[in-house]
C-alpha cells in the first residue's frame, strides 16, 4: 500500500520539484536524488516505489520542464495527486507516461505517511487510515493507454509499429499518393483510370 507525501502548499512550482541547478542530466535516477530537495530536504530518504504526493493547486507551475516529471517519477512516485495542475506540467504528466490527478479536497483528506489505496478504475484514492474515500477526475482512457506504454514516443513506437503491421496486412485503408511524389509514381483511382 503505498504511503502518501503531503505537500500542502498551493503554486509548488518546477524549480521546487527539481532545482535548476540540477538540470544538467536527463537520467531520472540521477535527477531523483534532488526531488522536491528545496522543499523537503528528507523527501527522497523517505520516499519509497509508488508512493503518492498529495499536494495544493496549482501544481508544477512555473518553467516548464519535463524534468520536474522525470525527477518524481525516478524517485518511485507512481503519482501526483492535486486539486489541479498547472497546464504544462499536466500535459509533460501525460506525455512521459505519469500519473496527475485531479482531485478536490485531497490535502484534507490525508496528513503525512498515510497510506492511500488508489483505484484508477473506479476513480477513487482512500486514505485507509480514515477509511475516506475521494473521487478524483477521471483519467481520459489514452492518457491511461500512454501510461501503460511508458510515455507518448514509446506509445507512439507502439502504434506506429501496429499500424505498418496492419498496413502489410491490408488492414488499412492506403493512403492516396500523387503522381510527383518524390519519384513515387502514387496510384490512382478507378475513376481516374477509367477518364484517362
Amino acid at each position: 500500500m503505498p504511503t502518501v507525501h503531503v505537500f500542502a502548499r498551493d503554486h509548488i512550482n518546477t524549480d521546487e520539484i527539481i532545482p535548476a541547478r540540477h538540470l544538467t542530466t536527463d537520467v531520472e535516477a540521477e535527477l531523483a536524488k534532488f526531488a522536491m530537495e528545496d522543499y523537503d530536504k528528507t523527501f527522497v530518504k523517505r520516499v519509497q516505489p509508488g508512493d503518492l504526493i498529495v499536494a495544493g493547486a496549482d501544481f508544477g507551475c512555473g518553467s516548464s520542464r519535463e524534468h520536474a516529471v522525470w525527477a518524481l517519477r525516478g524517485a518511485g512516485v507512481s503519482a501526483v495527486i492535486a486539486p489541479n495542475f498547472a497546464r504544462i506540467y499536466y500535459r509533460n504528466s501525460i506525455n512521459n507516461g505519469f500519473l496527475a490527478l485531479e482531485c478536490d479536497g485531497i490535502v484534507e483528506a490525508f496528513q503525512d505517511g498515510d497510506n492511500a489505496d488508489l483505484d484508477l478504475q473506479a476513480g477513487t484514492v482512500t486514505n485507509t487510515r480514515t477509511g475516506q474515500a475521494l473521487t478524483f477526475v477521471p483519467v481520459p482512457q489514452f492518457a491511461l493507454d500512454v501510461q501503460k506504454a511508458g510515455g507518448w514516443l514509446e506509445y507512439m513506437k507502439e502504434h506506429d509499429a501496429a499500424d505498418l503491421a496492419a498496413e502489410l496486412e491490408g488492414e488499412t485503408l492506403k493512403a492516396k499518393s500523387t503522381e510527383a511524389g518524390h519519384g513515387h509514381p502514387g496510384e490512382r483511382s478507378e475513376e481516374e483510370k477509367t477518364h484517362a
